[in-house]
């Protein structure tokens, strides 16, 4: 059974009634790293791997909540929001409360959720579950929020009661990702822009590294105080200048002088990343998707040598694709130090191609590489019931 069914059955079986469905989809980001925090540019698109809801209102204040794949269920009171050690209801709480922050005015409600995204995969399923339950609440109550305020909803549900610093990326392209086309997001106005994304002869595919190293939280932050650190003395000769964002490669150079040689990395990268971000739109519209990917391949060495994010894991699996004609773009993809590789092949030497990395992996480094494809889907919404077939 697929898990949309699933989901629904499991919520009738439990509460007697029907649901509402709605998909919430994963999401990957094809280029820009790094650079939402520094104002800069990002280009995610949803993809096909989601969390599915079934919901339905109560007439009180209680909510329950079960966790399909868990086989764990959470309860409580909109009007008594505690954080649970288990984790996983603190992104659907967080919802709850800054809806209520909001004053929306909400009643209690039943949820089932089943999800087909890969959990430490770097997909965010976190927003997915954020997300998505802002947008079924929303139509389950008739809120009247519109996109962006879902979003922005989301966001603080992250950031201030499950306790995660993260940007807006994983949650704007959550709600709004279109089937066959990437988002081109400008971190500091949240302007978007779509760009076609149709080749189905091509796939998606994620080589997950399976390891996670400790240095990716503390390296993390350091990234962002070494950005900031570049700002400032990048002010004294161009005081206009806020973020990186605002800096060009021929200011970069300009200001080399004045920066530490390890500042200096760390801002070139962004500025570079930015313009190469911008560059790689043009080539989508121009349906130009080898040159697309050679922008993929220059990120990631801007990421292992400037700024200095990825790991020898990432590095091999990037060095084992880059020779191979039918792999049109790889980099890491995320935070670093660990998770994925996103790679752009041509579908019929996807296969043969998982199996000789795979293998090499194993040789390598003795860990069993995971490996999931996807394409680029919709953004949430209820889903109908020709849609059920397919997950």
């Amino acid at each position: 059974m697929n898990i949309p069914d699933a989901v629904e059955q499991s919520f009738k079986k439990k509460f007697g009634e029907k649901s509402l469905v709605v998909r919430s989809p994963g999401r990957v980001n094809l280029i820009g790293e790094h650079t939402d925090y520094n104002q800069g540019f990002v280009l995610p698109a949803a993809i096909d791997k989601a969390v599915y809801f079934a919901i339905a209102p109560r007439a009180d204040r209680n909510c329950n909540i079960v966790a399909l794949d868990m086989h764990d269920e959470h309860h409580f009171a909109i009007d008594d929001l505690q954080k649970s050690s288990k984790g996983w209801p603190n992104y659907l709480m967080g919802v709850v409360d800054q809806l209520l922050k909001s004053h929306y005015q909400l009643r209690g409600f039943n949820c089932v959720f089943g999800s087909t995204i890969p959990i430490g995969a770097g997909l965010s399923s976190s927003a997915a579950l954020e997300a998505g339950l802002a947008f079924a609440l929303n139509n389950l109550f008739d809120l009247h929020a519109d996109n962006l305020t879902l979003v922005k909803l989301a966001q603080r549900a992250e950031n201030e009661f499950v306790g995660v610093r993260c940007g807006i990326m994983d949650q704007f392209i959550n709600i709004f990702g279109e089937k066959n086309k990437v988002l081109q997001i400008d971190c500091r106005s949240l302007e978007y822009k779509y760009y076609p994304f149709q080749h189905p002869n091509v796939s998606i595919v994620l080589f997950n590294t399976g390891v996670a190293h400790s240095l990716a939280s503390s390296e993390y932050n350091k990234r962002r105080e070494q950005c900031g650190a570049g700002v400032e003395i990048i002010k004294h000769r161009f005081p206009h200048v806020a973020y990186l964002r605002d800096v060009s490669l021929s200011m970069m150079e300009e200001c080399r002088i004045d920066l530490e040689p390890v500042i200096y990395r760390r801002c070139k990268y962004v500025v570079e990343e930015n313009d190469r971000l911008l560059r790689a739109c043009c080539e989508l519209e121009k349906g130009n998707l080898k040159k697309f990917g050679s922008f993929m391949y220059l990120t990631h060495h801007g990421l292992s040598h400037d700024y200095e994010v990825s790991c020898k894991e990432l590095d091999f699996l990037v060095a084992a694709v880059q020779d191979i004609p039918q792999v049109i773009g790889a980099r890491m993809m995320g935070g670093g130090f660990g998770g994925c590789t996103i790679n752009l092949i041509e579908n019929q030497r996807v296969a043969e191609i998982e199996q000789e990395v795979t293998e090499q992996y194993k040789k390598k480094f003795h860990i069993d590489l995971k490996t999931y494809i996807s394409f680029i889907d919709s953004g949430t919404h209820i889903i109908t019931a020709n849609e059920h077939g397919a997950d």
